[in-house]
């Protein structure tokens, strides 16, 4: 029988209790539903929050310290003891668990990135549950995931997931705000709704990131195929009544869009940040990328080229407004694509197949 996979993010808010400890109670609890769903026929990779809560209390510093250096502090504390929490509640199920420790800037190249889905292939084809986190210890601040929510969408892009289960602390959007009784969870987006406008702006007490990530994620993983649902982690049985009793369970979720996306074309979705230069196209260039037809951006279309990239990187393809319109791997070097800027004739210098639009 083939398992179904999806990857659980456990936000901050779930694992960490009023004072800012890890709720243990919580985290047994997450566990055993998760050994659950692996013994109903789930492959499960968990994304997971909490370092910084099993870190904060471990040691007593002796001056104030920046919040850079607090995060690093805690989180090298709190890892070690997090990883050791989930090895001790899962082996209660015979179920071995490993540790994938990662950054944004591990997801820059091709070659990284299918390194790590090949690492966490090999350990759930062992019947490894892999436990994600970002290394905060040696993570740049200006090259930080937003949040995990961001990570966990790009883990589920990546690994082919069939579901993306965001748990945070509420169930789910609100038509309205979420401390208002006549306000209800929106139970489902269909592709191509836009429901920004009941997004709430402020972020959540532990997490750096809030319901606009969620929302962003969940919307551009719903695009790639794959379903995505935000739920309420701290009502019992969350993980459980979602299989079982769906309808009766507050949730939302964004319904997955019937397409069949490359995984080039994923790994390009969900890279904000990675650009080494910017393009700059015409109106026409643009007209014609976003036709109904598969078309490469040709040097013809190109206007301006700045940045120092070479062959292979990440560019920024934007409009004459600098708007952001598509992401692409370049084919040319920098120099290249200045030479032959605005040329007929010559091989395209993003190739449809290394072209995401957005």
């Amino acid at each position: 029988m083939t398992k179904k996979r999806i990857v659980v993010k456990i936000g901050s808010n779930v694992l960490t209790r009023d004072d800012g400890k890890l709720d243990i109670t919580r985290m047994s609890s997450l566990v055993d539903q998760t050994a659950w769903l692996y013994s109903h026929g789930f492959e499960v990779i968990l994304v997971s929050s909490g370092a910084m809560a099993c870190g904060r209390g471990e040691v007593k510093v002796s001056r104030r310290l920046d919040s850079v250096s607090q995060r690093q502090l805690y989180s090298a504390l709190g890892q070690a003891k997090l990883i050791n929490h989930y090895y001790d509640l899962f082996r209660e199920y015979h179920l071995p668990v490993g540790q994938v420790l990662t950054m944004k800037e591990n997801f820059n190249s091709r070659r990284a990135y299918l390194n790590q889905r090949s690492c966490m292939s090999v350990m759930l084809d062992n019947g490894v549950i892999p436990i994600v986190n970002e290394n905060d210890t040696v993570s740049v601040t200006e090259l930080m995931f937003t949040d995990n929510d961001e990570l966990s969408g790009l883990i589920a892009s990546m690994m082919g997931a069939e579901a993306l289960v965001i748990l945070s602390n509420i169930d789910g959007i609100y038509d309205g705000s979420p401390s208002d009784p006549a306000s209800k969870v929106i139970r489902q987006v269909i592709p191509g709704n836009d429901i920004s406008a009941y997004i709430q702006t402020g972020k959540s007490g532990f997490g750096r990131g809030g319901m606009v990530t969620k929302y962003n994620i969940a919307r551009k993983v719903a695009e790639e195929g794959i379903r995505v649902i935000i739920a309420n982690g701290k009502r019992d049985n969350i993980l459980i009544d979602l299989v079982n009793r769906a309808n009766e369970t507050p949730h939302t979720e964004f319904v997955a869009v019937e397409a069949n996306v490359s995984g080039i074309k994923k790994w390009l979705a969900h890279s904000d940040g990675f650009a080494k230069g910017q393009i700059t196209i015409s109106p026409r260039a643009i007209e014609a990328l976003n036709s109904k037809n598969a078309v490469s951006l040709l040097p013809v279309g190109v206007i301006a080229v700045e940045g120092d990239f070479e062959e292979g990187d990440l560019v920024d393809i934007l409009d004459e407004k600098q708007a952001r319109i598509a992401v692409g791997r370049a084919a040319y070097n920098s120099v290249t694509a200045r030479q032959l800027m605005g040329q007929h004739g010559q091989k395209p210098l993003v190739h449809y197949d290394y072209l995401y639009m957005e």
